[in-house]
């Protein structure tokens, strides 16, 4: 995959999460080394994208952002060991509060993305959702506190 075109930030840590998969016991040393190992041969990230943004639903932004600055510094400094180094770390913060809180909205209202938004929401729903979807929807979701 690395050597195949320039892999972006986004590629390397679904990478990440393709391994957590297929060695679900693997420790984040050894994630990281698989990452070096896989990616080093090839050229690195460019620093145009470093973003995760499928990671923004699952935790908050300062968890899946805290290795990104290790990246950056990889990529200025030619160092796949930094890179990997900081694409772990986010993803081990993203793991542990998806472990810890599940993901974001569900348990700590302090992240919940409906606060303020509540009223349009059901405004709009209300207007565009026929009756029986709205019971169906409302028996089917989880109710919040």
């Amino acid at each position: 995959m690395a050597n195949e075109k320039t892999v972006t930030v986004a590629d390397i840590f679904r990478r990440t999460l393709d391994i957590r998969k297929e060695k679900p016991s693997a420790s984040y040393k050894e994630i990281r080394a698989a990452l070096v190992k896989e990616f080093s041969s090839g050229p690195l990230p460019s620093l145009h994208n470093l973003t995760i943004p499928e990671q923004d639903d699952k935790a908050p932004e300062e968890d899946w952002t805290a290795g990104l600055s290790l990246v950056r510094r990889g990529i200025q400094f030619n160092d796949w060991n930094e890179i990997a180094e900081g694409i772990v770390l986010s993803f081990e913060l993203v793991e542990n509060y998806v472990d810890q809180r599940g993901p974001e909205g569900t348990r700590d209202a302090w992240h919940d993305r409906t606060k303020g938004i509540e009223e349009s929401t059901a405004r709009g729903v209300g207007k565009w959702m026929p009756e029986e979807l709205m019971v169906l929807a409302e028996k089917s979701s989880p109710q919040r506190d």
